[in-house]
Formats: structure tokens, C-alpha cells, sequence
């Protein structure tokens, strides 16, 4: 009887055991590798299921809990398949090709959803992730937000030259040319780029910079400290001979606020336009 009573004992608890594995394996483990969709994941109420992100996923700050994996294309699939995910998010630019294929040969799905970095795209990529998380139901309450914040943006009434500049220090500075999200939410914010003739990004040079003469001059917080701040910047050959060296005009931005177009864009831009009067 006694060997009989274990014999169940025993059987009871591997039946244990399995179901709960078996519950676990059907509980999605998300690594986002992008801010944007973290943040919409989090918008559509998904939160719980992300168990690491990259290092551009900051905002809900409850995200800063979770293990990082490295930044966007600098990620390699080892340290994402550490944390054993059941499906990898990020978007078409957020992550090498190679990595992508080493992920997949893992047996991790991997959805790369492409964003257009504009208020309809942003819409439609909320959808499009929604989709992917069976939340779609949540998708007009997020856009309805979006739009109402957008409809309140008060644009400046004769549209400043805004120059940005991306910094790491005195020895990386870059500036944004046309065609880039920093561009595009200038516009959005009333301003334009006082940066023509080139896209992406290149070096900041001090002839460029005069040349180009911005009422402002816009940057990421983070960037702005690793110049020293204000006065920092303002020793940057060049900056003291523009209009906004000499107005003192410079704007500092959370830098995934800023660019992220994301369920944050009617903010990001209300924000931009304000500091801008």
C-alpha cells in the first residue's frame, strides 16, 4: 500500500509538473527590439508578456526593469535567445538581416514591421502591431488619444529654421538632412530643417553650420550633457555665429519623445512646437 500511495504521489506530481510547463510554453516571452513598439505593446495593454528589451525602450518606465539586449543593430541573437522568447518584435531598420536569420534558424518567430515616420504611419502602425497581439479592440482608444493631442499642437507663426544636431560628445556630432524623422516632425511642429541639399545624416562641420544659420538649435537631452550643456554647445566652432548661437535658442528633447512616432506623437510634437515660440 505504502509503495502504491508513492507510486501516486509520484505520478501526481510529473502530471504537475508537464501542465506546468505546458502553461508556461503558451505564455508569450517578447523581446521588443525597438522603443516604439515597446511602447505601443505597453499602449495596447501587452506589457506583461515583454521579458527584455533594447536599449531604446524607455518609456513606461517600467520598462528600465527588464534585461537589455543591446541597441537596435548592434544586437546579436545570442543575447536575445538568453532570455528565451517565444517571438522577437522590432521594426524593418531595427535589426540586421543576419541576425534575423539566426534568430528564425533558433525557431524564434520574428515580425519586423515597417514604419513611416508621419502621423498616418504612425496610426497604421499601432494597427499593424495590435494585429500581431490580438489587442485591436484597444486600437481606437490609443489613436483617438493621438489625435485629440495632435489637434491641440499650436504652431509658431512663421516657421523658425531649426538645425538638429546629434551629439556623443564634442568628437560625434552629427546633423539631420532631409527625409529623416527629426525632418518630419519639424514639419509636423511648424519649423523647417535648416538643413538642405543631402539626407540621412552627415558630420556637422562649423562652415556648414554657418552657412546654414538656424534660429535653433535642437538636440536630444542626453546629447546636449555630453557637451556640458548650453555652454558646452555654444563653444562648438561655428555655433556662436548663427542666429541662435547668438540668441541663445536651443531646444532639448527626450530623444525617443522626439523621433519615435509612436503612440506619444501628438505629445512630441506639442512639446517641440511650445519650445519653439
Amino acid at each position: 500500500m505504502y509503495y502504491f500511495r508513492s507510486f501516486l504521489l509520484s505520478g501526481l506530481l510529473l502530471s504537475l509538473l508537464v501542465s506546468s510547463r505546458a502553461v508556461g510554453a503558451t505564455t508569450p516571452r517578447i523581446v521588443s527590439l525597438n522603443g516604439t513598439i515597446s511602447e505601443i505593446i505597453c499602449a495596447l495593454g501587452r506589457q506583461p508578456q515583454l521579458v527584455g528589451v533594447d536599449v531604446t525602450s524607455t518609456y513606461p518606465e517600467a520598462l528600465a526593469k527588464l534585461p537589455k539586449v543591446g541597441h537596435t543593430r548592434n544586437i546579436s541573437a545570442e543575447g536575445v535567445l538568453a532570455l528565451s522568447p517565444t517571438l522577437v518584435v522590432g521594426t524593418t531598420e531595427s535589426l540586421k538581416p543576419e541576425v534575423a536569420a539566426q534568430l528564425r534558424a533558433a525557431g524564434v518567430p520574428v515580425h519586423l514591421f515597417r514604419q513611416d515616420c508621419s502621423a498616418a504611419g504612425t496610426r497604421q502602425l499601432i494597427q499593424d502591431v495590435a494585429a500581431t497581439f490580438g489587442a485591436s479592440a484597444r486600437v481606437p482608444a490609443v489613436t483617438a488619444r493621438l489625435d485629440a493631442e495632435l489637434a491641440k499642437v499650436q504652431k509658431p507663426a512663421a516657421a523658425p529654421k531649426v538645425l538638429f544636431i546629434y551629439a556623443r560628445g564634442a568628437g560625434t556630432l552629427m546633423v539631420a538632412g532631409q527625409g529623416t524623422s527629426v525632418e518630419k516632425i519639424m514639419q509636423l511642429a511648424g519649423a523647417r530643417n535648416a538643413a538642405v541639399g543631402f539626407s540621412d545624416f552627415k558630420p556637422l562641420t562649423a562652415e556648414a553650420l554657418v552657412a546654414a544659420n538656424p534660429d535653433v538649435l535642437l538636440l536630444f537631452d542626453s546629447g546636449l550633457a555630453s557637451l556640458g550643456g548650453k555652454t558646452g554647445l555654444l563653444q562648438i566652432p561655428g555655433v556662436a555665429q548663427t542666429t541662435a548661437g547668438r540668441t541663445g535658442r536651443v531646444v532639448e528633447m527626450d530623444g525617443q519623445l522626439l523621433t519615435g512616432f509612436g503612440p506619444r506623437l501628438g505629445q512630441a510634437t506639442a512639446e517641440l512646437a511650445r519650445k519653439l515660440h
